[in-house]
C-alpha cells in the first residue's frame, strides 16, 4: 500500500512540476514562501471513535469457547458458531485442531482470561490474554493474546485468533515417521575375504 501511494505521489509531483515548466513563459515566478504562506495546508479531521457503552465480558463468557473448541467430545459441526465467520464446511477443520491437540498430548487444557479490554483496532472486539494450561509435560502452561468479537448476545473467538490457532494445531500435528535404514551390507574387509577363501577350501579338500 506504501509502494503504491508512494509511487501516485510521485507521478502527481512529475505532473505538476511539467505542467508549471509549460506555463513558466507566460507567468511571473512566485517565490515558493509566498505560495506556501498564502495556502494554508489542508487537514484532515481525526475521528475519535467512542468505546463501547456495553459492559466488558466476564473471563467465564471467554473461556468456555475455548474449553469447547478444545473437546475431543464435541462435534465440529456444534463449534461452528464459536468462531467468527466460520461455515458448515468449517466443521472438519475444526476436528482436525482438537484431533491434533489429543495427539500431541495436549488434553485436557485449561483456560483462564486476564487483562479484558476493548480491542483499540476493532472497537466492538476485545482482547484478553489467555493462560493455557495443557497435559503435556514439556508445555505446561503458555499465555496467549486472543480476540473475541460479539455474537447474537454472547461471544465468538475472532477470525483473525482462529486462523492463528489452526496454524499453530496444524504445527503441533504428527509427522510422518521417517523410512527405516536400509539394510548394512556385509563388511568387506580382509579378514572376512580370508575367512571365505578358508571355506572355499575346505569345501575343495579331497577327503581322506
Amino acid at each position: 500500500m506504501r509502494r503504491h501511494l508512494s509511487a501516485a505521489l510521485t507521478a502527481a509531483t512529475a505532473v505538476t512540476a511539467v505542467g508549471l515548466a509549460g506555463c513558466s513563459h507566460s507567468q511571473p515566478r512566485v517565490p515558493a514562501s509566498a505560495t506556501s504562506s498564502a495556502v494554508p495546508p489542508a487537514s484532515s479531521p481525526i475521528v475519535v471513535t467512542a468505546p463501547p457503552t456495553a459492559p466488558l465480558p466476564v473471563p467465564q463468557a471467554l473461556t468456555d469457547i475455548l474449553t469447547r473448541l478444545a473437546d475431543p467430545n464435541i462435534p465440529g459441526t456444534n463449534k461452528v458458531s464459536l468462531v467468527e465467520g466460520a461455515t458448515p464446511e468449517s466443521a472438519a477443520t475444526l476436528d482436525k485442531f482438537t484431533s491434533a491437540l489429543r495427539d500431541n498430548g495436549y488434553l485436557p487444557m485449561t483456560f483462564a482470561a486476564d487483562n479484558i479490554a476493548w480491542s483499540d483496532k476493532n472497537p466492538s472486539n476485545v482482547m484478553a490474554t489467555i493462560r493455557v494450561g495443557t497435559a503435556e509435560p514439556n508445555n505446561r502452561a503458555f499465555t496467549f493474546p486472543m480476540e473475541f468479537t460479539p455474537y447474537q448476545g454472547g461471544w465468538q473467538l475472532s477470525r483473525r485468533t482462529a486462523e492463528m490457532l489452526l496454524a499453530l494445531g496444524n504445527s503441533t500435528a504428527p509427522t510422518t515417521p521417517p523410512a527405516p535404514p536400509p539394510p548394512s551390507r556385509a563388511p568387506t574387509d580382509g579378514s572376512t575375504a580370508a575367512l571365505d577363501v578358508d571355506r572355499l577350501a575346505g569345501m575343495r579338500r579331497p577327503a581322506g
